[in-house]
């Protein structure tokens, strides 16, 4: 296993970075467990989960079960100085999180301490090495979503100086260790390490956005923040939700597959999804890879990627994922995924 230091913090996380949104949903507490076992075995030593998971699909009835299980996990194999766990504080517009905290999710003082709080409880842990703003608290095009809409932030848009703020007063009460952003734009990014510069504010040490061979508008603007200010990226659905698989070609949605009970994921549901998968998963059968090890290996291959965040809802899946941390792809085989994006680039933003 490959390790990459995390931002300019002195934190060596493994490539391949496990992550946990289905846990809860897709996946029982024993199957959690046996994948933090497989996966602390493989040499994975760093762990992405978040307050509002799982969200396979959102329900009132799961929710917070994933720091649950990762928290009976830490607390009966006591191997917590042995991982590097991230999580997240879920900013607004996402429902039942904040229910319990007055009905908002605003990412203010209040709601940010408390949001840590319930972390760390739910965690079994005294600190969190990496706490992430999941997603801004302003209006920006996210999840897939184009163009701006309202680009004036309303009168309950929480600054970021007031977010950041509030991490600082943990950092300084020990309770989280590092901050990242997640789903953040270019402006956003820049303006948190202004105010970390001018403010002498906690600078942030790694951005998690999504980024797959359909999806690789991270290098259009916010890749070269992560390689000057390093500030590397964390991506999370490199396998664009299962379909650089290529087990939806055709349109077959397997039983119990993410499309199957998480119909609120739309971001791939875009024209050009299907022609683009099938191509990328021609590219893998032609050099005699499986589509999963191509998809992975070029994100792993990027030098902005800090690490990859991989989700499985088995061993088995989970055993392809890590072993993709082995595989270098060749020139040819790098050229070969440049000619389909020349003529399908980034269809699935």
């Amino acid at each position: 296993m490959e390790y990459r230091t995390l931002g300019r913090t002195d934190l060596k996380v493994s490539l391949i970075c496990l992550g946990t949104m289905t846990w809860g949903s897709q996946n029982s507490e024993a199957e959690a467990h046996a994948q933090l076992d497989y996966a602390i075995g493989e040499g994975v030593n760093f762990i992405d989960t978040a307050e509002a998971y799982p969200v396979t699909p959102v329900s009132a009835d799961t929710q917070f079960l994933t720091e649950t299980y990762i928290g009976n996990w830490i607390a009966g194999r006591r191997k917590r100085d042995d991982i590097i766990l991230a999580t997240k504080v879920a900013g607004p517009s996402r429902d039942p999180i904040r229910q319990f905290r007055g009905g908002d999710n605003r990412l203010d003082r209040r709601n940010i301490h408390q949001a840590v709080d319930d972390s760390l409880k739910r965690l079994k842990t005294d600190y969190i090495d990496l706490y992430q703003v999941h997603w801004p608290d302003r209006p920006v095009p996210s999840f897939g979503a184009r163009g701006l809409g309202a680009l004036a932030d309303g009168p309950d848009t929480v600054p970021i100086q007031e977010t950041l703020e509030a991490l600082a007063d943990l950092v300084q009460a020990g309770k989280i260790r590092h901050v990242g952003v997640s789903n953040e734009t270019p402006w956003g990014l820049g303006e948190y390490l202004r105010l970390a510069r001018d403010q002498g504010l906690p600078r942030v040490a790694s951005i998690q956005n999504a980024y797959n061979l359909l999806n690789r508008i991270f290098e259009i603007g916010l890749s070269e923040f992560a390689l000057r200010e390093d500030v590397g990226l964390l991506a999370y659905s490199p396998l664009a939700g299962g379909n650089l698989t290529g087990k939806y070609l055709g349109g077959v949605i397997p039983p119990g597959s993410r499309r199957d009970v998480s119909r609120q994921f739309v971001r791939y549901d875009l024209p050009n999804q299907p022609v683009a998968s099938a191509r990328y998963v021609a590219v893998a059968h032609a050099f005699g890879l499986d589509p999963a090890t191509l998809a992975l290996a070029f994100v792993h291959a990027q030098p902005f990627v800090t690490s990859t965040i991989i989700g499985a809802t088995s061993l088995e899946q989970l055993r392809v994922d890590i072993s993709s941390a082995a595989i270098r792809l060749t020139d040819e085989q790098l050229a070969a995924i440049e000619t389909v994006h020349r003529v399908l680039p980034d269809p699935c933003p």
